[in-house]
């Protein structure tokens, strides 16, 4: 028992002694914790200056963009074929993907040799080759008389510009085709393929291996967005934010980046971390300077480290006696295999003396423990490096989505990581030791290069099918240039019809006189009150102006809601509560008891007889209070006072928001003339020369005229331009029938627009999974302040996702895309009508002053003009396009229904004193 203890003991010292000798010998193989995240850091900083436009032509990292833009998201389905080349042998595979709710699919496939000739031959063989091989698998599966789309996963550095195109970069591995570098490999396997005159296949789609990988998993687990590949070559590619990717045009959702890692190190970077040994393997390698981090990872390069290691030590006496035979001096002698073999955990030993036998080396048992050690810090410091690596993608990947800890899933393949003892074990637990944020989940990747090319064309199979259908929702928002030019002249005609005494009662566009007969002049002063109602909530305002050298304009003001039940009551209640928030305010400011000369913005449409006098032609923008229609609702106003009986106001206007706005930059700039809101409404007002106003007495001067555009087109005059969409926002609001630009155009209903369009989107199953969610069914829901969030140019797809989690709607990064489109194309299409009709008024203007050249500005106010992040643009673009022989200048308004409304009260008071003396 003792002897045996003996034994034991004996033979454990002799392993220590021997693993301490080769740990000393290979000491800077062994990487600390620090060093890897020192590598990890090295690695995120290459990655920023592949993705970099300016910086990516000097980086080793070349980070480049595959085109594939979307993981699969299981409605795929089909058949399709895919073929291999980039491995040790060639492949062509058949792949059915099956929609049949388990996402399953089926697979088979056909190996065929890579041979030397071809592989290190000339370009038109390889792909005549690669034809072959193809129409003989074809034959095999009975496949020939089919049109089948066709993936291509081509496992080499290529600079892609589409999907189906990608440029050679350069050879790696043992490949070595002359004439194919700098060529596209899409066009050269189309070439081969067309002298087969008897098969018909569509090459869709130029897949790497690893993307393959990804893509396979992905089909599998939707939380893959990373693959990696650890077998003869190594790479890693995952899903980045387009707005970080300089080299592709536009910003939105994501793609995934082939990073060529292998060439990581290639300027020097890592050189510090290079031994003699890798530099010797490089010299001695078909590409020396290139692919250094592949050359220190990957399954072709690590037999090769080991031989070179033990020919050293041998040298040195440390090994076999200081023997060395013919088979330790050949070049490739020790494979990969070779190393697994040794490393595996019972039979190692065993397996390293028949190998070193083979080499005839004749090992002693001190032998074959140091070798299987110098194999353990080989393939270690393999799987350190790799972990290292694909810890900054992670990083990257959580940082992308602003998140502190990360639940992800990466896809692996590759002959290291899946045969070798300890690769997988050893590579997982360092990447959980470098990102202690992020739970990683390794999946297996099954015929990641076959399978995901397939995947690959089947996704992109999906989304041209998907983009053709969205496409054609949203084709009716394109707006032509010749389409806009026919609203504007619509418009016109609607225009002169308002302002004739025979077609006005008739007209569409109201075109109500507003007795304001002049904009500010500079000496208004005193004190003012102003009303403003107009939409949700009602504001009572203090206004103070003080007219010479220190021309100013004071406000203060207190807003009240208007419940629903009272827009929507009888008129006496919605006066009686208006006059109620007057009384507070009047309590508030202290100044009950004055007789203060009074401004009320009413911002609907009224028919005016005099300045203090409207007559409401019907309610707009939600209200629906009975007996107000057809009233006078200055008169109403002071009935509710009298009511009251608590105090008395001058009321001397009564004044449409749209005016107030004009007025108000009137006060700023005397060449402004129009006034336009772009709000919750949509309405337009300028000053109009009075003899064109044939419905009010008098010749002499200018009176300002209220549009009332809204109601432009309520007689069919444009429903060439009405979508199914606006007919159903139409029919399900309070007014159908009326108001039917406005709905086109302003921010009570673009919401509303954009919440059918995605209600018949995801119906055709493209958008939420096919599922309509509660939420999406309320009318309302999709308030216009969403669009301009959603539309801003800062915001990254991540925050739209979490708008529309806000609003109930679980959305994919895809739906995010579709969702902001959608958006897109119903605001620029509503700033493109807006700019229409004002194309009309200011081509108007310019017309009767008799110029050539008209300059002249808009006082615009309204938050979708204010918000909305590209609404003013398109809206100023159009306008320019449309009237060219006008310069217009847009001017903010401040407050026009608040201090407009005083001001028209200031000039009102101003002419009237005139008048008097």
């Amino acid at each position: 028992m003792f002897a045996v203890h003996l034994l034991a003991f004996h033979f454990t010292k002799l392993k220590e002694d021997q693993i301490k000798k080769v740990d000393r010998y290979l000491y800077h193989m062994r990487l600390s914790d620090d060093v890897l995240l020192d590598v990890m850091a090295r690695f995120q900083a290459e990655m920023v200056k592949g993705l970099g436009k300016d910086t990516n032509p000097t980086a080793t990292v070349k980070m480049l963009p595959s085109f594939v833009r979307s993981l699969p998201d299981g409605t795929e389905k089909g058949e399709f074929l895919a073929v291999d080349l980039g491995g040790s042998q060639f492949r062509a595979h058949q792949v059915k993907v099956f929609d049949d709710g388990k996402q399953s699919s089926q697979l088979e496939s056909k190996f065929y040799p890579s041979p030397k000739e071809v592989i290190q031959g000339n370009g038109a063989e390889l792909f005549d080759y690669i034809a072959d091989c193809l129409v003989d698998f074809m034959e095999t599966k009975n496949l020939k008389h089919k049109k089948l789309p066709l993936g291509f996963t081509f496992s080499f550095p290529c600079k892609q510009t589409k999907l189906d195109k990608g440029v050679l970069l350069s050879w790696t591995k043992h490949f070595k085709v002359r004439g194919v570098q700098d060529t596209d490999v899409v066009s050269s396997l189309r070439k081969a393929l067309q002298k087969h005159k008897d098969i018909d296949l569509d090459v869709l789609a130029l897949v790497n291996d690893t993307v393959g990988t990804m893509m396979t998993c992905g089909y599998d687990d939707p939380r893959c967005e990373v693959g990696v590949i650890i077998g003869t070559g190594t790479n890693a590619c995952y899903m980045e934010e387009m707005r970080h990717i300089d080299l592709v045009e536009g910003d939105e959702g994501r793609m995934c980046i082939n990073t060529e890692w292998g060439a990581f190190g290639d300027d020097g970077a890592l050189d510090d971390l290079r031994t003699e040994f890798d530099r010797e393997l490089d010299l001695g390698s078909l590409n020396p300077g290139k692919q250094l981090f592949e050359k220190m990872i990957s399954g072709l390069y690590l037999g090769e480290l080991v031989r070179l290691i033990l020919l050293k030590m041998t040298k040195e006496g440390l090994l076999f006696n200081g023997k060395v035979s013919t088979a330790l001096l050949t070049k490739g002698k020790i494979e990969m295999k070779h190393v697994s073999a040794m490393e595996k955990y019972k039979e190692g030993l065993s397996n390293t003396k028949e190998i070193l036998t083979e080499l005839n080396l004749f090992p002693s048992e001190e032998d074959c423990i140091a070798v299987q050690h110098v194999c353990t810090i080989v393939s270690f410091r393999s799987a350190n490096l790799c972990a290292a690596a694909l810890a900054a993608i992670l990083t990257r990947l959580r940082e992308n989505k602003k998140l502190l800890r990360m639940r992800t899933t990466v896809g692996i393949d590759g002959g290291l990581y899946k045969t070798h003892p300890q690769y997988a074990k050893r590579l997982h637990k360092v990447v959980r030791r470098l990102v202690p944020n992020c739970d990683v989940r390794f999946l297996l990747s099954v015929s990641g290069s076959g399978k995901g090319a397939a995947m690959v064309t089947a996704v992109a199979y999906r989304l041209a099918a998907q983009r053709n259908k969205i496409d054609a929702a949203l084709a009716p928002f394109l707006l032509s240039l010749e389409t806009l030019r026919e609203v504007k002249n619509k418009m016109r005609t609607e225009l002169e019809y308002g302002l004739k005494r025979e077609t006005q009662a008739s007209a569409t566009v109201k075109m109500l006189p507003t007795y304001v007969c002049g904009t500010p002049d500079g000496t208004e002063k005193g004190k003012f009150l102003a009303l403003d109602l107009g939409g949700t909530n009602f504001r009572v305002l203090l206004v103070k102006i003080r007219s010479g050298r220190r021309r100013s304009v004071q406000m203060y003001n207190k807003i009240f809601a208007i419940p629903l039940e009272i827009m929507q009551g009888t008129g006496e209640e919605l006066f009686d509560h208006i006059v109620q928030c007057i009384a507070d305010f009047l309590d508030y400011m202290g100044i009950k008891g004055a007789r203060l000369p009074l401004g009320f913005t009413f911002s609907f449409p009224c028919r005016q007889a005099s300045i203090d006098k409207g007559t409401l032609v019907g309610w707009t923008k939600g209200f629906k209070a009975t007996d107000c229609e057809g009233e006078d609702v200055v008169d109403m106003l002071r009935e509710a006072i009298r009511r009251r009986n608590e105090f008395d106001l001058d009321i001397v206007a009564v004044v449409n928001d749209t005016v107030g706005t004009m007025m108000t930059c009137g006060y700023e700039d005397p060449n402004c003339e129009i006034g336009l809101i772009a709000g919750t409404g949509s309405n337009v007002c300028y000053m109009e020369d009075m003899k064109n106003i044939e419905i009010v007495e008098g010749n002499e001067g200018k009176m300002c005229i209220n549009t009332e555009w809204g109601g432009f087109g309520d007689n069919g005059c444009i429903d060439n331009i009405r979508t199914k969409y606006d007919k159903e926002v139409d029919e399900g609001s309070l007014n159908p029938g009326k108001q039917r630009y406005e709905k086109m155009t302003s921010g009570m209903y673009l919401g509303e627009i954009v919440r059918q369009i995605l209600i018949d989107l995801t119906k055709q199953g493209l958008l939420f999974r096919g599922q309509i969610s509660e939420s999406l069914r309320k009318r309302g829901i999709f308030e216009t302040k969403f669009l301009s969030q959603i539309e801003s140019d800062r915001l990254a797809l991540l925050q739209v996702r979490r708008i529309l989690q806000q609003l109930g709607l679980d959305s994919t990064c895809d739906d995010s895309i579709i969702v902001k489109e959608v958006c897109g194309a119903v605001s620029k299409r509503a700033a493109q009508l807006c700019g229409a009709g004002l194309a009309a008024i200011v081509e108007k203007k310019r017309e009767d002053r008799g110029v050539e050249h008209l300059q002249i500005t808009v006082g615009v106010d309204g938050t979708l003009y204010k918000l909305h992040p590209h609404f003013s643009r398109v809206l100023q673009e159009t306008v320019k396009e449309l009237a060219p022989q006008c310069d217009v200048t847009f001017m903010l308004s401040e407050d026009g229904s608040g201090k407009g409304a005083a001001l028209i009260t200031a000039v009102a008071k101003r002419l009237h004193n005139v008048g008097q003396k």
